[in-house]
């Protein structure tokens, strides 16, 4: 079996809807409402699985809104926000080896997303309308 197709069984064994896939560019886009996850970006690229969610635009990127960013890093399980190359978008990544991912293990980064959006939303909403 493909590293895809054994990422794309996690996804469906977690009840996650999967919106895109592509699995020659190894590329899946899926969300999970209940969650709070949308349009999470799922890279498969042996030997590295990558996941990316979009956040918020911060509205005025200032020396305080990335400190209270790089802060809240320190609280995340699995994962971390990163900045795109303009510095005003903020995104949720996470990096998982393939070789030896199992379901536990991509269920923690899905969560570790979950638990971020509920606990730090109204923050990040924040750094969007200032």
């Amino acid at each position: 079996m493909s590293n895809f197709q054994k990422v794309k069984n996690y996804i469906i064994d977690l009840d996650y809807s999967i919106l895109f896939e592509d699995e020659e560019d190894g590329v899946m886009v899926i969300e999970s409402e209940e969650d709070g996850i949308k349009n999470l970006v799922i890279g498969v690229e042996d030997p590295l699985l990558i996941m990316e969610q979009s956040l918020v635009d911060i509205a005025n990127p200032t020396g305080d809104a990335y400190l209270k960013l790089l802060q809240k890093n320190r609280d995340i399980v699995h994962g971390a926000f990163v900045v795109d190359e303009n510095g005003s978008r903020v995104i949720f990544r996470d990096t998982l080896q393939l070789e030896n991912l199992d379901l536990n293990e991509i269920e923690a980064s899905f969560n570790s997303l979950a638990l971020l959006l509920s606990e730090y939303s109204d923050d990040l909403i924040s750094m969007q309308k200032k």
